[in-house]
């Protein structure tokens, strides 16, 4: 019979504490002599340097263990709001996640970032209160913050006492020696059959009520909370124990085909290129070949490996409801699914969005090829930093989420590639939309064999609503293989409009065409629609739309007037403050561009006592003025000669 699995992940904001937990995880499932400690460098899963030096999480670390019987997966991912892509990857896969919030700072903005994300995913959530022997502690004040910021009513299976001190402690309020009633009550009042004998005074057995909670957990009707210290060891065998008993089995039948989702790549001097895979269905073995179903590939497997924080064990082969690491696959990409059956595999996840492009450049010039090559295998491990390589201005462009994300990728290249690099020119990313309904005409025919011609229609789209494309060209006019070219052309001909810029909430319709029996081929088509969709931007003009921030804004009152003239400076809006006890809670929304330093000055201001939450909420228009207007990287479509130079290979 196969060993017991469960499929876990924590996650929390940044500081609560979370991979002091796993340090602690790893020592009580007999995989480490001590636990690691995060100020001290000595933590399992921050295994790079940077992480060992500044004593945070920058990639999820994957990690296994066995607690009693029950083999446990860990991913301990990062805690700060500039890594959420690799939230957002690792949010597909655990069956249960261990959510840690502070008993000193409470529910903190990534804390409902990330809540709101599992709720709406459907993952069970156990809630562990961490650091309730720090200075501040107060556990009674973070569960009303529960209750207002994330809007949850948890079950609280525990009780504190002593809080704010090395003598605090920790006891049950759920076991078979222990059934306090209102989580008995809790409990009966979900199942008709249990509330009977309940209200018939005929308390069902312990094991009973327990397999019940289970189930409210695993559908998310309840949420458990626990409370400890991670640093003292306090409350972290009943947070285990708790997570093998409430968090489900694992899906999948090993008998079925194939079904794999790859939510990671790492690479490693040895091995090589790594893929992290989740097993929904079926197995994979050493030797085997495999079929990637996003790549229409296939691929040989070299290993299946078993992950560890800085090492592996080869085990051979990974069953349905597992996680392993798979070497071999050379055309694998995060994001790719394995095999032939894929209805069960969650879809992707969107915490947050990169805001700010930035160019990457060599300390040394003779660095250059060096560093794209290196960039390109970071991609690859994180998608979200959207590597662009402009090889005729001879300029690496990047998308990140904020100045810490920038200072760790400036480490990561001189630690792991040896390579000293610059990150310059950091600018907010705006997008573009069409001013106003036009038409777009190409006429590509010259010189021969060439023949595409084409009109599309470009019309504003709401906000938001991105891109959509429609032909009402008949195939007798364009046959459908050159029409589904053109479709597949749409997305790379709008990377850039006429302002540099993406091009975005917008209607695009193919209102008429022409193919040539003889000399049409499907590229002439793929190199024509970049020529129409420029053409259609210049005859509507577009418009800038800048990134705005939903912020929230907790601070003393005195600060309430020169913190509104601040927004209104910013050209942001706000709501009317919510006053309590000499403070005031502020929302609004403002442009990230006039926001970017607004949080320093804040700290600055209130000598660090006030506290400010931002999160993305969209684009929004600007004039010119206010946006940045770029140049075209790269050879323009408009310039329709080199243009077709370029595309045919004729120019470098």
């Amino acid at each position: 019979m196969p060993q017991p699995i469960r499929n876990i992940a924590i996650m929390a904001h940044a500081d609560a504490g979370k991979t002091t937990i796993t340090e602690q995880f790893l020592f009580l499932g007999g995989q480490t002599p001590r636990p690691g400690n995060v100020d001290h460098g000595t933590a399992q899963t921050d295994f790079l340097p940077v992480e060992q030096e500044r004593g945070i999480s920058v990639r999820s670390a994957h990690t296994s263990f066995h607690w009693h019987e029950t083999r446990i997966n860990l991913i301990d991912t990062p805690g700060h709001v500039d890594f959420s892509a690799d939230v957002e990857r690792i949010m597909r896969v655990p069956d249960g996640v261990i959510l840690v919030i502070s008993a000193v700072e409470g529910v903190q903005a990534h804390t409902a970032t990330l809540m709101a994300a599992l709720r709406e995913r459907h993952i069970p959530v156990i809630m562990f209160i961490n650091k309730i022997d720090r200075v501040g502690a107060d556990c009674e004040a973070v569960l009303k913050s529960i209750a207002k910021e994330l809007h949850i009513m948890p079950l609280c299976l525990q009780k504190t006492s002593g809080e704010g001190g090395n003598g605090v402690s920790v006891s049950g309020l759920w076991s078979a020696a222990y059934m306090q009633d209102l989580i008995t009550e809790h409990i009966v009042a979900t199942d008709e059959v249990l509330l009977n004998r309940y209200l018939d005074n005929q308390v069902p057995a312990f094991l009973e009520m327990d397999l019940q909670l289970a189930k409210l957990i695993q559908s998310c009707d309840v949420y458990p909370l626990l409370f400890g210290s991670a640093k003292l060891g306090l409350g972290i065998e009943a947070l285990l124990d708790a997570a093998v008993n409430y968090f489900p089995v694992p899906g999948g039948d090993a008998e079925q085909p194939l079904s794999a989702l790859v939510y990671g790549i790492s690479h490693d001097k040895i091995m090589g290129k790594t893929a992290h895979v989740r097993m929904y269905g079926g197995r994979i073995s050493n030797r085997e070949v495999i079929f990637n179903a996003t790549r229409q590939v296939e691929d040989k497997v070299t290993m299946v490996r078993r992950m560890f924080p800085g090492r592996y064990e080869d085990t051979g082969m990974v069953e349905a409801g597992d996680i392993a690491g798979i070497s071999g696959l050379r055309s694998v990409q995060v994001g790719d699914l394995l095999g032939s059956s894929h209805g069960n595999i969650p879809g992707e996840v969107k915490l947050r969005t990169p805001l700010l492009t930035v160019q990457v450049k060599a300390v040394n010039i003779r660095d250059y090829p060096a560093l794209a090559e290196a960039m390109i295998e970071l991609a690859t491990e994180d998608p979200s930093l959207e590597f662009d390589w402009l090889r005729e201005e001879a300029e690496l462009h990047v998308k990140i989420m904020g100045w810490i994300q920038m200072e760790i990728l400036e480490r990561i290249l001189l630690d792991r590639f040896g390579i000293a690099a610059r990150f310059e020119n950091p600018t907010v990313i705006y997008q573009e939309t069409p001013a106003m309904t036009g038409e777009g005409f190409v006429r590509y025919w010259m010189p021969k064999p060439c023949w595409a011609i084409m009109k599309f229609m470009l019309e504003p789209g709401e906000r938001g609503s991105g891109v959509v494309y429609h032909s009402n060209v008949p195939v007798n006019d364009v046959q459908q293989k050159y029409q589904n070219e053109v479709e597949r052309s749409i997305a790379g001909a709008l990377k850039q409009g006429i302002k540099g810029w993406e091009v975005t909430d917008l209607r695009i319709t193919l209102i008429e065409g022409e193919d040539h029996p003889v000399h049409s081929r499907p590229g002439d088509f793929a190199v024509a629609t970049p020529m129409g969709i420029m053409d259609g931007l210049v005859n509507t003009g577009t418009t800038l739309l800048e990134p705005m921030l939903r912020f929230q804004i907790d601070a003393s009152e005195e600060l309430l007037g020169p913190v509104t003239s601040d927004i209104t400076r910013m050209r942001g809006s706000f709501e009317s403050p919510v006053m309590d006890h000499g403070r005031f809670t502020l929302g609004g929304i403002f442009p990230m561009a006039t926001s970017l330093d607004f949080p320093v000055k804040l700290s600055s201001r209130s000598g660090g006592k006030a506290r400010i939450s931002t999160n993305f909420c969209g684009y929004r228009e600007c004039t010119d003025e206010q946006g940045v207007i770029r140049p075209y990287k790269g050879i323009s479509p408009l310039d329709t000669a080199k243009y077709i130079l370029k595309a045919r290979k004729a120019i470098q």
